[in-house]
């Protein structure tokens, strides 16, 4: 089923913590996460909550897990507008403290981590990312050529997310899709999964012939708005259609272009001709898609030295900076490895 990647947990308020820790321990068995590393993932959240009320007052944890191919894990995002760090590595360190406590609370979440990542400006806030494998020794995405961060959350208030992901790999592509169902909710959901599931069955690489394809398949759902981007491995370059307001940047290390759309619903009415739009991974090496529920004037100048971290600090940022939590909110973000 497509949904949410991501569920989202207010942490200002200590009486829910346990909740918290209880929802996400019930997230992380069901998606086939044992006993033993769950045990460990409630420690780093017992951390993570701590340090939110310590230093903030509007935190917030995403928690997700994925399959990934037979090897899952689960992920933690913890986000807030606090403070602030100076120097991100010195806090890491065990006995640093900026509020008289022992200052063991990022080096133990970093060593019972698989994967820990921390981005923090001074005056901006701080995200915390960790991941706990139910294999650690299998971590290795299957993902060889192309690293995807997926960030999908569904609008508050709703139990099924209007925004989906989904991705196709071959031995000769990769295909990734970011669809937005009209409206919210069950309705929208469906529209979503109608699109995901013409998506995986549809034979050939080409983003525009997908979409003619999608079209026609969810003509009895209430539509969606759609971009599909490619990477063709031997050519070695980007392929893009869109209909709709899905938001598609291309970013390069020197200079970015944001990707034109063509006016339309899938499931209603597409333009009779669209083509596709190429891009050289010469020249572009990374790609971000957005639905509206986040909002796209993004100047990565706002995140110094982020090239350094995780893709999925760089989605939680822009959630963070640009979510308007007024509808489903979509960031992925794809890189050439």
């Amino acid at each position: 089923m497509v949904d949410a990647t991501h569920i989202s947990f207010a942490a200002n308020d200590r009486s829910y913590f346990s909740l918290i820790k209880k929802e996400i321990h019930k997230l992380a068995i069901d998606g086939g996460i044992s006993e033993t590393r769950t045990n460990k993932l409630d420690l780093i959240l017992a951390e993570m909550t701590s340090n939110l009320f310590k230093y903030s007052d509007d935190g917030e944890i995403l928690a997700g897990v994925f399959s990934n191919h037979g090897s899952p894990y689960i992920e933690l995002i913890s986000i807030d507008n606090g403070p602030g760090m100076i120097n991100p590595a010195k806090m890491l360190q065990d006995g640093i403290s900026t509020t008289n406590t022992l200052g063991h609370g990022l080096g133990s979440m970093k060593r019972m981590s698989d994967d820990f990542d921390l981005y923090s400006q001074p005056g901006w806030g701080t995200i915390v990312l960790s991941r706990v494998y139910n294999h650690p020794e299998d971590k290795k995405s299957a993902n060889t050529k192309l690293l995807i961060r997926p960030l999908v959350v569904a609008k508050p208030g709703e139990k099924v997310s209007g925004d989906g992901f989904v991705y196709k790999q071959t031995d000769k592509y990769v295909k990734l899709m970011l669809a937005d169902g009209l409206g919210h909710g069950p309705e929208a959901n469906k529209a979503v999964n109608e699109a995901g599931k013409a998506f995986k069955v549809f034979p050939d690489y080409s983003p525009t012939e997908t979409i003619k394809f999608i079209h026609h398949d969810i003509k009895k759902t209430r539509g969606a708005v759609v971009n599909i981007i490619g990477y063709d491995f031997m050519t070695k370059t980007w392929s893009s259609t869109g209909v709709g307001n899905i938001f598609l940047r291309m970013v390069g290390p020197v200079n970015f272009k944001n990707h034109m759309s063509y006016n339309g619903i899938v499931g209603h009415n597409i333009p009779n001709t669209m083509t596709e739009q190429q891009y050289p991974a010469d020249l572009f090496n990374q790609v971000i898609l957005c639905s509206d529920g986040i909002k796209t004037r993004i100047e990565m100048s706002r995140y110094p030295m982020m090239y350094k971290h995780d893709l999925t600090i760089l989605a939680a940022a822009i959630y963070k900076d640009h979510a308007r939590r007024t509808d489903d909110m979509s960031v992925v973000i794809a890189k050439i490895r």
